[in-house]
C-alpha cells in the first residue's frame, strides 16, 4: 500500500498569489486525471492510506463505480474534462490486484479519443507479486506506457517486518515482466529510515534498485501514523521510533548514490533519468488543475479543493445511490495559497522566485546558501538535500519573511483555512 498519488495540498505555482485556473488549459477542461484502486491484499504495518483489504476485488465493480462518477460530474458540470489528457495516473492500493481489465474499463469511461494522444504519460501502480507479463500486455494494449511498482525494499527482514508479500526477485521478475509486455518506463518505491531493529542495508537496497535498470525512484521516508499498527506498536512499547539520525543518513545516502549514477534529484523525494520525470506529479506541484476519482480522491478545480469519501463502503454507497462520492470542498484563502506556493515550490528542483517575494525573502535564501540548506542563482533559490529535511520550516520562514515585506494582505478565501503541509512533521515533507 502506498500513498495515494493525488495529494490533499495543493496551489498555483510561481512567487506570489495568483487566480486559480485562470490559464487557458482550464477552460478547455482538466487534462490530468487521478483514479483510486484501494484495493490490498494486505494492509502494511505503517499503512493509513485509503485502501480496502481485498484479496480477489471485483474489478467489474470498481470500474462501474468510477464510471457513475465521472458521468455525473461531466453531466452536472461539476468537472470539464479536455478533449485530450496529458497524464491519468492510477494510484492506490494495488491497481495491479485488479487485473488486465481495467485498462480497458478506464478507456471507455473516460473516452477513447482523450487517452489517444502521442504524450499522454498513463501511469498504473503495481505490486510485484500481482504483477504478469500478461498483466502488462493487456495493460499496454490499451495505451498504459508507465508503470510504478511499490518495491520498498529488496532486504527480506525488511519486507517481513512491513508486511509485503513479495521478495527480492519477485521485484525483479516484476520489472523484467513489464518490459516483456512492452511497458519500459517504469519506477520503483523504497522506504526509508526504518526502526533500528529492521537490520538492512540500506545502500545494497539503493544498489539492486539501480540493478535493474529503472529510470525513476522515488524514495519515501516512514512516518508513524496515529491509526496504524507501527503505532501502535510504539505505544505499546514493541518497537521504537526511527531515529532522526538514520532518517537523516538514509535520506542522504539515497541523494548522493542516486545523483551518482545520473538521476535527477528533480523533486524532494524523486529521481528520474533525463527525460522521464513523472509528468503527473508535477501536475500537482505546479498548480495545474487535476481530476480524482475513486475513494479518498483529491480533486483541484477552479481554484476549489474537492475531496470524496475516504472509506470505500461508504463510497461505494453514495456513488451507487447518488453517482456522488463527494465529501468536502473549500477554497484556501490567499495567505495559504502562497504559503503553499512556496512550499510546492521549494519542493522541486525549480525552486521559487525568492527575489520577488522582497527583500527579506532574499536574505533568508542567502542565509540558508550559508548554511548549505540551499543555493541561490538569479533571484531563484533552491534547496539542497541537506534543506529538503527541513522543507517544512524552511517553507514557513520563506513565507514568514515574504509577510513582513508585504503585511496587509487581503483574505480571498470564502472558507475556512484547510490544514496546510506545515502543520505536519518535518520529516512527513519527505513522505508527501
Amino acid at each position: 500500500a502506498r500513498q495515494p498519488s493525488a495529494p490533499a495540498v495543493t496551489a498555483p505555482s510561481g512567487c506570489a498569489p495568483a487566480q486559480a485556473n485562470a490559464g487557458p488549459d482550464q477552460r478547455k477542461g482538466v487534462r490530468h486525471v487521478y483514479v483510486h484502486a484501494p484495493f490490498c491484499a494486505r494492509r502494511c504495518v505503517y499503512c493509513d492510506f485509503a485502501v480496502h483489504v481485498d484479496r480477489s476485488p471485483d474489478d467489474h465493480a470498481w470500474a462501474g463505480l468510477i464510471d457513475q462518477e465521472l458521468k455525473r460530474l461531466l453531466q452536472t458540470g461539476g468537472a470539464t474534462l479536455a478533449p485530450a489528457l496529458d497524464t491519468l495516473y492510477v494510484g492506490g492500493g494495488t491497481p495491479s490486484l485488479l487485473g488486465p481489465r481495467i485498462a480497458g474499463d478506464l478507456s471507455r469511461s473516460l473516452g477513447r479519443s482523450r487517452l489517444s494522444a502521442p504524450g499522454l504519460e498513463w501511469t498504473m501502480e503495481a505490486n510485484p507479486e500481482s504483477f504478469t507479463p500478461a498483466l502488462a500486455e493487456a495493460w499496454a494494449e490499451h495505451g498504459v506506457n508507465r508503470i510504478s511498482f511499490g518495491v520498498q525494499s529488496f532486504d527480506r527482514s525488511a519486507l517481513e517486518w512491513m508486511g509485503r508479500l513479495h521478495d527480492a526477485a519477485g521485484a525483479a521478475a516484476a520489472v523484467s515482466a513489464a518490459r516483456s509486455g512492452g511497458v519500459s518506463n517504469l519506477s520503483v518505491d523504497l522506504l526509508f529510515g526504518l526502526p533500528g531493529e529492521v537490520r538492512r542495508c540500506w545502500r545494497t537496497d539503493l544498489e539492486r534498485a539501480l540493478s535493474l535498470r529503472v529510470p525513476h525512484v522515488s524514495v519515501y521516508g516512514l512516518t508513524v501514523e496515529p491509526a496504524t499498527a507501527l503505532a501502535r506498536a510504539v505505544r505499546e512499547g514493541r518497537t521504537r521510533r526511527p531515529s532522526d539520525e538514520r532518517y537523516r543518513e538514509e535520506y542522504l545516502a539515497a541523494a548522493e548514490t542516486l545523483a551518482a549514477a545520473g538521476y535527477e534529484h528533480y523533486e524532494v523525494s524523486n529521481f528520474a533519468l533525463p527525460g522521464f520525470r513523472s509528468r503527473h506529479n508535477q501536475a500537482y506541484w505546479d498548480g495545474s488543475p487535476y481530476l480524482g476519482l475513486g475513494n479518498g480522491a483529491h480533486s483541484y478545480l477552479e481554484g476549489r479543493r474537492l475531496w470524496n469519501e475516504r472509506d470505500w463502503h461508504v463510497y461505494a454507497d453514495r456513488v451507487s445511490r447518488t453517482g456522488s462520492g463527494r465529501a468536502g470542498e473549500e477554497r484556501p484563502a490567499a495567505d495559504q495559497r502562497r504559503l503553499e506556493d512556496v512550499w510546492l515550490s521549494l519542493r522541486t528542483r525549480e525552486g521559487v522566485h525568492a527575489a520577488a517575494l522582497g527583500p527579506a525573502a532574499m536574505e533568508a535564501a542567502r542565509g540558508w546558501a550559508a548554511r548549505g540548506l540551499g543555493r541561490v542563482a538569479n533571484g531563484v533559490a533552491r534547496l539542497t538535500p541537506e534543506g529538503w529535511l527541513q522543507l517544512d520550516g524552511l517553507a514557513v520562514e520563506l513565507d514568514a519573511a515574504a509577510t513582513r515585506a508585504d503585511p496587509v494582505r487581503p483574505d480571498a478565501g470564502d472558507g475556512p483555512p484547510s490544514p496546510g503541509p506545515v502543520d505536519a512533521p518535518a520529516r512527513r515533507a519527505i513522505f508527501l
